[in-house]
């Protein structure tokens, strides 16, 4: 039995293809950098993370994006001997307009250097890539009506404009004529449109109800790839209906085949946390695995219904995973990031066994910050790591945080004020648009390396720090449910998770730096109640 999420920690909007035996899937990054993750199975119950394709400044570039922007639904696709990527760089989340650039780039192996980036459109997102059986290729995306209610072809919710269709070629781009093939259901927020063929069949399969409680998995079919479409006779092959239920938030997948009249759909899903009987999700929404089969040439679940359930059988076991222990920096372990930036040299190197922060911007910023972080991966968790560090003012600091966007973090950080080498609990706990800080403590420190570790337990966070003997509590225990999907903006506004890691800042400007010999992070055993 796999164990949902098969892709746990913030790994949305999950891409899937089979080439072979092999099994991939490519998952949002939104504003962290490397953009795209991908990773590869051949069992399906046990995914390897082997790629990050779009890794430098022609690929990608998303200095002053906002939260919740950058990389949105990748779209991953195997032909003619090669592997496709169609992406979205989202310049803009408020407001009546999107600006949402789309890209496709392709590489040979799904691990090599991927070429330069095709620039295909603008009309909205979520796009992908059709390679039909006589060798045409059709993309597809949501278009972004800007104008206001009642003008689009779904008035009640006019954004969502239908699914545009048109060809695409490497050497001559988009050409032909756009064809809205699929204006969506009741539910409304209709996007994430991929195309399948199956028996004559063209399906496309879309998400809608927003990526909260009421999402979904939409799946219609024509005969003429152009349309006109009809909905499944259930409308939604996949979204959860029950409050109760272990897995919600089930939308925007992707189909794939197996072996016979059954195959596989990915779905992102969330795993919220329960809180005085609000439910919020530190983990962001995840990557879960669903057995499909064909009855009259339509999908169902294979365990009937439209929940997935928590287990799903593929005939593997998922393995348990191993702690992400750094005891010395040789590089930066596959699983951090950073934010926005293509030039990383800027932020961070790697020397002499430690990970060397350059201070850069504040927290808030949109451009050049330097912090280093993993995702979140379990309602409970602890995390350390050691810093050197000798901050000549409080305009400089550096230190352990956990992360969420600009309006909502927790973080210790050794810092100097009045004279005095001092660490500082710094939050702020969800507080949009205003992002106001909290500095709940500040307790004064000798000179010299130190370990800074945080307690992640559920609903609630503690950081402690040392330099001999046993650990210290600093400040009070923190919300860390702010740090989720929902704290602070809501659902529908925050679409990335949970990180924990390395931070400095010198809002100086002098570029104070900041020494990390070591970071450890291991899951705790922990009942969501």
């Amino acid at each position: 039995m796999a164990t949902n999420p098969i892709l746990p920690g913030f790994n949305p909007d999950p891409s899937f293809v089979r080439v072979g035996e092999d099994y991939y899937i490519a998952t949002s990054t939104f504003e962290w950098y490397p953009g795209v993750q991908i990773f590869h199975s051949r069992d399906l119950a046990n995914w390897e993370l082997v790629s990050r394709p779009l890794n430098r400044a022609t690929q990608l570039d998303m200095r002053g994006n906002p939260d919740s922007c950058g990389i949105w639904a990748p779209c991953l696709s195997h032909a003619d001997g090669k592997f496709w990527l169609v992406y979205t760089d989202v310049k803009r989340l408020e407001g009546a307009f999107k600006d949402a650039h789309n890209y496709i780039v392709c590489c040979d192996t799904i691990d090599g250097d991927w070429s330069d980036p095709w620039y295909v459109n603008s009309s909205g997102f979520d796009p992908s890539l059709f390679h039909d059986d006589d060798g045409r290729k059709w993309f597809v995306n949501m278009q972004w009506n800007h104008r206001g209610p009642g003008t689009g072809v779904n008035p009640a919710h006019d954004a969502f404009d239908g699914i545009l269709l048109q060809e695409w070629s490497p050497g001559r781009g988009l050409f032909g004529p756009i064809t809205n093939i699929y204006a969506g259901t009741a539910k409304g927020l209709t996007e994430a449109p991929h195309l399948f063929k199956r028996n004559g069949w063209y399906y496309l399969t879309t998400a809608e109800g927003g990526t909260g409680y009421d999402h979904a998995v939409t799946l219609a079919r024509s005969r003429e790839i152009s349309g006109p479409y009809e909905d499944h006779p259930d409308k939604y092959v996949l979204t959860v209906s029950n409050p109760d239920h272990p897995i919600q938030r089930t939308g925007h997948g992707q189909y794939v085949d197996g072996d016979g009249d059954t195959g596989w759909h990915t779905f992102l899903m969330g795993r919220p946390l329960t809180v005085d009987g609000a439910k919020y999700c530190q983990m962001g929404r995840e990557t879960g695995l669903a057995k499909v089969v064909w009855r009259d040439d339509w999908l169902y679940l294979a365990d009937g219904g439209q929940m997935p359930s928590a287990e799903v059988e593929v005939g593997a076991e998922s393995m348990p995973r191993d702690e992400g222990i750094h005891d010395r920096f040789e590089t930066l372990p596959l699983e951090f990031q950073w934010l926005r930036t293509p030039v990383p040299d800027r932020i961070f190197r790697v020397e002499n066994g430690k990970l060397i922060l350059t201070g850069r911007e504040s927290i808030g910023s949109w451009f050049e910050q330097a912090l280093v972080a993993r995702r979140q991966e379990d309602w409970s968790y602890d995390a350390e790591t050691s810093l050197d560090f000798q901050p000549e003012c409080y305009q400089q600091a550096a230190g352990l945080i956990t992360y969420y966007n600009r309006h909502k973090f927790h973080g210790i950080f050794l810092t100097k004020e009045d004279d005095e080498l001092v660490l500082a609990c710094m939050s702020c706990n969800g507080d949009w648009p205003e992002g106001r800080l909290t500095l709940s403590h500040v307790t004064a420190v000798p000179a010299g390396e130190i370990a800074l570790k945080v307690t992640v337990r559920g609903a609630t966070q503690q950081f402690f720090w040392r330099q001999e003997g046993e650990w210290q509590a600093v400040g009070p225990a923190l919300d860390a449910y702010t740090i989720s999907d929902e704290g602070g903006q809501g659902e529908h506004a925050s679409f990335t998770g949970a990180f924990v890691g390395m931070m400095a800042f010198d809002t100086t400007g002098r570029g104070k730096e900041a020494a990390f010999s070591r970071f450890a992070y291991r899951p705790k055993t922990f009942e969501n109640t």
